[in-house]
C-alpha cells in the first residue's frame, strides 16, 4: 500500500513537524491502512478506528519510547504500531510469526508493557512511573483507558493509588466512545471547559497562586479561599466527578477527532506535573460507515467484505448452541437467570438477553464480581449460570473458592473459548482454567466434543449436579465426527478396538483428530482404542479398572501440562498398580503466541498427525 505520508513514518520522530492538515490527511491515510489490512487479517476494527487522531496526537506530543504509554486491553494499538516503525509489517498482524495484536514489549521498545486483558494499564503505568522516578528518570507515563474498562473493579484500585501521588507526571486518557462520566450544562459550562483547556489559563493561574502567597501575612488565607471559592463554583456548574474526588486534574470532555483540540488539551495535561485525566469523547468505527453504525459487530472479526461491510457466511458453533439451548431450558425452568461480564454476543446471549430481560444480567468487565454474584443468586434459590471465556475466568479464582465453592453452592460455569483459541495469542489463551479449576473441591468439570454432548452436559451440570460444575468448550464449530460415534452423557465412552494394546486418552475438541489418527493407524496395521473423556474431573474410578488391559497409554491433552489431566490419571495409573507405559503430549511450561488454531493444534503434536507420529514412532521402536 502507498501513503503519502504513512510509508515515511519509521517513528514517531517524522510526525513532530507535520502540520496539523497534515496530519488530518495521515490519519485518513491510517484508516484506510486499518480497513484494508484488517478485513484479510481478521482483528479489532470498530476500536481502532476510534483512536486514530488521539493516537497521532499522543506520538506528536510525547516523547516515546523515553515517555511511555499503554494501552488498556491493548486490541487498539494498531495506530500505535503504524507510528512506530511497524507499517512495512502491518500485514502480519495476528498471523504465525508476525505481529500481535496487542502491546508487547518482545516485539516494540514502544510497547512497555504485555496488554490483553481490561483494567489494568493504570497499575502497570503508574509502577513503570515510580521505577523511573526512583531512578531519577523524569519521563510521563500515560495509560488509554476505554470506558469499558471503567467496568473493571482493578481500574480504580489503580486510579485510587494513582490520584494521591501528588506530585508524578501521570496521564490517564478517558477513551469515552459510549458513555457519559460527569454531565455538563450549558453555555458556561461549555465556555469554561474551553478556558480550562487553553494552556496559558493555566500559566497565568499558577503565576497568581505565586504571586498571592508572596503577600505578606494574608496570602496564604486569600489563595485557600480562592480555591474554596473556586471549587464550589465548579462544582455547582459541572458537577464533581469521581476523578477529581481521587485527586486527578480532570479535563475535557474534549472532541477525540480533532487533532487541534486534541494538541491543546494534552499540552494542558503535560504542564501540570500532577495526575491528570483527560476525557476524550471518540465514535468507535469512526471513517468506515458499516463499522459506525454496528461497532460490537466490527470489535473482533475474522474477516469481511470492505465494499460493504459484509461478513462470510457463519457456521454454528459452540457459542451459539448453548445461547439457544439457554433459551429452551429458560422457558421450561423461571429460575434459569443467566450472567455474562460483557461478552452478551461473545458467549452467543443476545437472543436469551432479548427474550429473558429480567434474569439476564451483564455485569461489565468484571469477573471477580460476576462469579460471587452468580453464587449470590445460587444462595437465594435461582439455577444461575455464568457465560465466560477461558482466559477471563482466570480473573475470578478467589471467588471461585471463597464465596462458590466453600459453600458448595449449585453454579454452572460456561467457559468459553477453552483450549487454544487461535490469533489472539498468549494473553487469550484458555489452556489454564482446568489446571487451576481442579484444585478447588468440589468442582465438577464437563468437556463435551459435540453439540449434543453440550446439551447433554449443561442440562446435567445445572440439574443434577448438586454444586459448582464447569462445562467447557472450544471456540467455533463442531469438528467432524464419524457417523458410527453416539454421543453420550456417560463419564466416559470407547471407541475404536477394544482389543488393541494400545489406548489413546483425549477429550473435547482433540477427540475428532484422535479418530483421524485411529484411521491412519488402522490402515497401518496399528490396533489402537480411544476412551473418550466427557466428564474430565473428577476422574471416574471405575476408568482405571477399564483401562488395565491396555499396555500402552497415550494422553493427548490440549491444555497446560501442569496440572492437567494427565496428571490425575498418571496419579490413578499409580495408585491402582497399573503396569502400563504412559506417553503424556500437552502444552509444556510455555505461552502459546498468535497463530491459527490448526497450527497451534500441529506445533503441539494434538492434531491427528501429530498423535499419529508419535504413536507410529512408538511402536516403530518397539519393534
Amino acid at each position: 500500500m502507498e501513503y503519502k505520508f504513512l510509508n515515511n513514518i519509521n517513528s514517531p520522530q517524522d510526525i513532530k513537524n507535520l502540520s496539523n492538515e497534515q496530519l488530518n490527511i495521515l490519519c485518513s491515510e491510517i484508516r484506510d491502512c486499518l480497513i484494508n489490512t484488517i478485513s484479510k487479517t481478521g482483528g479489532h476494527l470498530a476500536s481502532n478506528l476510534g483512536v486514530v487522531e488521539l493516537t497521532v496526537a499522543l506520538h506528536k506530543l510525547f516523547d516515546f519510547p523515553r515517555d511511555k504509554v499503554i494501552f488498556d486491553v491493548g486490541h487498539q494499538c494498531y495506530t500505535h504500531k503504524l507510528l512506530t516503525g511497524r507499517f512495512n509489517r502491518i500485514e502480519t498482524i495476528r498471523q504465525e510469526n508476525g505481529l500481535s495484536g496487542f502491546m508487547r514489549p518482545d516485539e516494540s521498545e514502544f510497547d512497555p508493557f504485555v496488554t490483553g486483558h481490561s483494567s489494568n494499564s493504570v497499575s502497570a503505568s503508574l509502577g513503570i512511573y515510580k521505577a523511573n522516578k526512583i531512578s531519577n528518570n523524569d519521563i510521563y507515563s500515560i495509560s488509554v483507558v476505554g470506558d469499558g474498562a471503567m467496568t473493571g473493579g482493578m481500574i480504580y484500585e489503580g486510579l485510587n493509588n494513582a490520584g494521591h501521588s501528588r506530585n508524578d507526571s501521570t496521564i490517564i486518557i478517558l477513551n469515552d466512545n459510549k458513555m457519559s462520566i460527569s454531565r455538563n450544562v450549558g453555555a458556561v459550562a461549555k465556555h469554561l471547559m474551553v478556558i480550562r483547556s487553553q494552556p496559558a489559563y493555566h500559566r497565568f493561574k499558577h503565576k497568581l497562586e505565586k504571586i498571592i502567597s508572596y503577600i505578606p501575612l494574608i496570602g496564604g488565607f486569600i489563595n485557600r479561599n480562592l480555591l474554596r471559592s473556586k471549587v464550589m463554583l465548579k462544582n455547582a456548574i459541572y458537577h464533581s466527578n469521581i476523578f477529581e474526588d481521587m485527586g486527578f486534574h480532570y479535563l475535557g470532555p474534549v472532541d477525540g477527532h480533532d487533532i487541534n483540540k486534541l494538541e491543546k488539551i494534552l499540552s494542558v495535561a503535560k504542564e501540570q506535573k500532577r495526575p491528570v485525566l483527560v476525557h476524550v469523547i471518540t465514535k468507535k468505527g469512526k471513517g468506515y460507515a458499516p463499522a459506525e453504525s454496528a461497532p460490537n459487530a466490527f470489535h473482533g472479526i475474522s474477516g469481511y467484505n470492505v465494499d460493504d461491510g459484509s461478513f462470510p457466511a457463519k457456521k454454528a458453533d459452540f457459542s451459539a448452541v448453548v445461547g439457544d439451548e439457554l433459551c429452551r431450558l429458560a422457558t421450561l425452568d423461571n429460575k434459569l437467570c443467566v450472567i455474562t461480564a460483557a461478552m452478551r454476543e461473545g458467549t452467543g446471549l443476545l437472543e436469551f438477553s432479548e427474550k429473558f430481560k429480567n434474569r439476564f444480567f451483564d455485569v461489565g468487565i468484571a469477573e471477580e464480581h460476576a462469579v460471587t454474584f452468580t453464587g449470590g443468586l445460587a444462595a437465594g434459590g435461582a439455577h444461575p449460570v455464568f457465560c465466560v471465556y477461558s482466559t477471563f475466568l482466570q480473573r475470578g479464582y478467589d471467588q471461585l473458592i471463597h464465596d462458590v465453592a466453600i459453600a458448595n453452592l449449585p453454579v454452572t460455569i460456561c467457559v468459553d473459548r477453552a483450549g487454544i483459541v487461535g490469533e489472539d495469542g498468549e494473553t487469550h489463551q484458555g489452556i489454564f482454567d482446568i489446571a487451576f479449576l481442579k484444585t478447588i473441591p468440589y468442582v465438577q468439570i464437563f468437556s463435551p466434543s459435540s453439540f449434543l454432548e453440550l446439551k447433554m452436559h449443561l442440562s446435567k451440570s445445572i440439574y443434577e449436579v448438586n454444586g459448582p460444575s464447569v462445562v467447557r468448550y472450544p471456540r467455533g464449530s463442531q469438528p467432524a465426527l464419524p457417523k458410527d460415534f453416539i454421543p453420550s452423557s456417560d463419564d466416559f465412552q470407547y471407541y475404536g478396538n477394544p482389543s488393541a494394546e494400545n489406548l489413546l486418552i483425549t477429550f473435547g475438541r482433540t477427540f475428532a483428530e484422535a479418530v483421524k489418527c485411529y484411521e491412519k493407524l488402522k490402515d497401518d496395521g496399528i490396533k489402537l482404542a480411544i476412551l473418550k473423556l466427557n466428564k474430565i474431573y473428577p476422574i471416574n474410578e471405575k476408568i482405571y479398572d477399564e483401562i488395565k488391559k491396555f499396555s500402552n497409554i497415550y494422553i493427548f491433552e490440549e491444555g497446560i501440562a501442569s496440572g492437567g489431566i494427565n496428571e490425575t490419571l498418571c496419579a490413578g495409573i499409580l495408585k491402582n498398580n497399573l503396569n502400563a507405559k504412559v506417553h503424556i503430549t500437552a502444552i509444556n511450561d510455555e505461552f502459546i503466541p498468535h497463530m491459527s488454531v490448526n497450527s497451534a493444534l500441529e506445533k503441539y503434536n494434538l492434531s491427528a498427525e501429530g498423535m499419529y507420529k508419535i504413536i507410529k514412532e512408538e511402536e516403530n521402536e518397539r519393534k
